[in-house]
């Protein structure tokens, strides 16, 4: 991997806000409600995903224009993970609403204290491999909505028909340089779908990153999320004062719960992309961490000290390292060992996993989940 060499953005205007709320039920049984796989080190890299979004980001933006935007049963969790971050900086929100409430809270509080802000707005669970790309790619995309009324996100050359992914489609004639007007959102495609999209070439997988002045988000969400502009707008007066965590209290039982993506993006007319390539993967799924783990001869993928393989293959395996963990005979599975949950599924079968979880809810409580 590339030297990667700090050089902090002079623009004191620009900021980043890292989403770190979610629970990331594709995960389980390792994700929890109480510990979610942001605070994972789930490539067994020695550093959470939230550890190292966070300091990829600090390669260029100040600590100083870094928010961590989480759950508020999480703030402990973010600041034993991330010391350097400001405790003024790590904002709480009082119950999960989706990202459009997220980045409606981040725009108006930015807004109130720098009307000139850009923001880039990106998840704390996804893995890059290729810094420098990414770095040289965020600040292409910050000169490009400073200069013009745009809501930008980063696309992903795809390499294959994934359908775990949303899917971009974008013109082919550039506003200008390597940023393009966007055509269509679409949801995770089905298996033909994906391959259609991919011989076409001119769609992209959804990053989930995205770049705009703050004026310019607000005034989209103004339009398009009327009833949650409103309730944000009520409350700014009391945004970066000792009063904002009750005004959260009143505002988030009135937000509806919806992504950023269907309540915006989908529906605006100025939206804009950047095609990428950095080395992403939004590590959301077993079989998105089994193609960044590496492998045995055998191609299965083993984190855990005491795991013995016979006879399988293509599986991916995760057991704490003071237990023996014997496989046998198994082709293309998920096995997964915890104190208290063993799942053992197909592959192909892992975006079940949340429905797994809604019987387990609600036959076996939540002690498990």
């Amino acid at each position: 991997m590339n030297k990667i060499e700090v050089s902090l953005d002079k623009n004191k205007h620009h900021y980043v806000a890292i989403m770190a709320g979610g629970i990331g039920s594709r995960f389980w049984p390792i994700s929890r409600s109480k510990y979610p796989k942001q605070f994972l080190d789930v490539l067994n890299v020695g550093e959470s995903l939230l550890q190292s979004t966070f300091k990829r980001f600090a390669h260029f933006i100040p600590v100083e224009n870094i928010f961590i935007v989480t759950f508020e049963d999480y703030a402990d969790l973010v600041k034993e993970q991330i010391p350097d971050a400001l405790e003024a900086n790590i904002l709480r929100e009082p119950s999960r609403k989706n990202t459009a409430p997220c980045v409606a809270y981040i725009a108006s509080k930015l807004h109130q204290r720098d009307p000139d802000a850009t923001l880039i707005v990106a998840p704390s669970d996804h893995l890059i491999l290729d810094t420098v790309a990414f770095i040289d790619t965020c600040r292409q995309a910050f000169d490009y909505v400073d200069r013009f009324v745009s809501l930008l996100t980063l696309g992903i050359r795809p390499t294959y028909p994934n359908t775990g992914y949303g899917y971009i489609q974008y013109d082919q004639t550039p506003y200008e340089g390597n940023v393009y007007p966007v055509i269509t959102f679409t949801e995770k495609p089905q298996l033909e779908f994906a391959k259609t999209f991919i011989a076409s070439g001119d769609f992209l997988w959804n990053a989930g990153i995205f770049v705009w002045k703050v004026r310019d988000v607000l005034t989209a969400i103004e339009k398009y999320l009327p009833e949650m502009y409103e309730v944000f707008h009520a409350e700014e007066e009391y945004f970066n004062t000792p009063k904002e965590q009750e005004a959260l209290e009143r505002i988030y039982p009135q937000c509806v719960n919806i992504s950023i993506d269907y309540g915006i993006m989908e529906k605006a007319d100025n939206v804009a992309i950047i095609p990428s390539e950095f080395g992403w993967s939004d590590l959301g799924t077993w079989n998105s961490a089994y193609e960044n783990m590496d492998k045995d001869y055998l191609g299965n993928a083993v984190k855990g000290d005491n795991v013995v393989i016979i006879d399988a293959t293509k599986n991916v395996v995760q057991a704490s390292n003071n237990k023996l963990v014997v496989l046998q005979g198994l082709d293309e599975f998920v096995v997964v060992d915890t104190n208290d949950v063993l799942l053992i599924c197909k592959k192909e079968k892992e975006q079940e996993i949340k429905d797994y979880m809604t019987e387990i809810k609600r036959n076996k409580g939540e002690r498990f989940l």
